[in-house]
């Protein structure tokens, strides 16, 4: 599991499309700040289907840089 401190741009490397998982959310509060909980499962065909494969965290400042990374990438979302 990993929380989300900043976010860095970066080309190259191996461009694939990987297979399609289904990813759960969640949120909550710890100390007053809230978090949001991304957790991918794995693929039917893992020895462990359905089991939370990977897990990331954001809080509102993750939030807010990736909202404007999506923007960027996706300037339709913006209308």
């Amino acid at each position: 599991m990993a929380r989300i401190e900043e976010f860095h741009g970066f080309n190259g490397g191996i461009q694939r499309l990987h297979g399609p998982v289904v990813c759960g959310y969640r949120s909550f509060a710890v100390d007053g700040r809230v978090i949001v909980q991304l957790d991918t499962y794995g693929s039917p065909e893992r020895k462990i289907p359905n089991k939370v494969s990977q897990s990331i965290q954001l809080d509102v400042k993750g939030a807010r840089e990736l909202i404007d990374i999506l923007l960027e990438v996706f300037p339709e979302l913006g209308h």
